[in-house]
């Protein structure tokens, strides 16, 4: 595995609440690890919730000895405890009341085999002579348009476009989505906040990892200049990988 990520503040926001993570070594007993988090909230909150779930979540996997999970199983009780946990420090910390953040996550096996998991927003795409968006977003506008009230190239500029329906928060437990998918060789995996989609079309997407495929680190950079270029309205983040 090859894999590239950055994070960016954006044009407009003066903080930056995503979170990356990524590993092309084993984390515990994942093969791999790649993670991109977007949190909400005001003040420090949704950068403290963000933050927080993705270096627990990379510890308590790290320190898994249960070689007899799956690796899905694994995934969704850790996900678990830490929602258990923002839920905990946010009734302590009045500060924190409201904090909430996406996630989205894959690991991928020697054999190809690719697992997938998603709360809220933040998506995966895979990219090879087509770009397909493998998560369902968790919000008002995507309900919209799988109920038909839209279409989907409306939903990047409705007015609640940033209204999520699933986060891991203090609002409660929630129940993440996986997706087992067969990644094959030379695909490009894609792991990115609603700041570059809300600004990046699938198709401008597409265009500009296949023209800078051969170099991950060119490909992230571009992807997030041009997300700026369209108005940086939001915290743009990426993680690239390559089978």
């Amino acid at each position: 595995m090859e894999s590239f990520g950055r994070t960016d503040v954006g044009i407009v926001r003066s903080v930056n609440q995503d979170f990356i993570y990524y590993s092309d070594v084993p984390v515990g007993p994942l093969p791999n690890l790649y993670i991109v988090a977007d949190g909400m909230g005001g003040h420090n909150a949704g950068d403290y919730a963000s933050r927080y779930t993705v270096e627990n979540f990379t510890k308590k996997i790290s320190e898994s000895s249960e070689t007899a999970y799956s690796d899905i199983k694994l995934i969704e009780d850790t996900l678990r405890e830490i929602n258990e946990e923002l839920i905990l420090q946010a009734a302590e910390k009045p500060e924190l009341d409201g904090m909430g953040t996406t996630f989205v996550m894959c690991t991928v096996e020697d054999n190809g085999d690719m697992y997938v998991c998603n709360i809220g927003d933040s998506r995966l795409y895979i990219i090879d002579s087509q770009i397909h968006q493998i998560t369902e977003d968790h919000s008002l506008v995507a309900e919209m348009v799988r109920n038909g009230e839209i279409k989907k190239d409306e939903a990047r500029f409705h007015p609640k476009k940033n209204v999520v329906t699933r986060a891991l928060s203090a609002m409660g437990v929630v129940t993440p989505d996986f997706f087992n998918i067969k990644l094959e060789e030379g695909s490009i995996v894609l792991l990115c906040s609603d700041g570059l989609s809300n600004m990046l079309s699938d198709s401008e997407i597409f265009d500009i990892v296949n023209e800078y495929r051969d170099d991950l680190t060119t490909t992230a950079q571009i992807l997030i200049d041009k997300a700026n270029d369209n108005g940086g309205k939001d915290n743009v983040s990426v993680v690239l990988l390559r089978r």
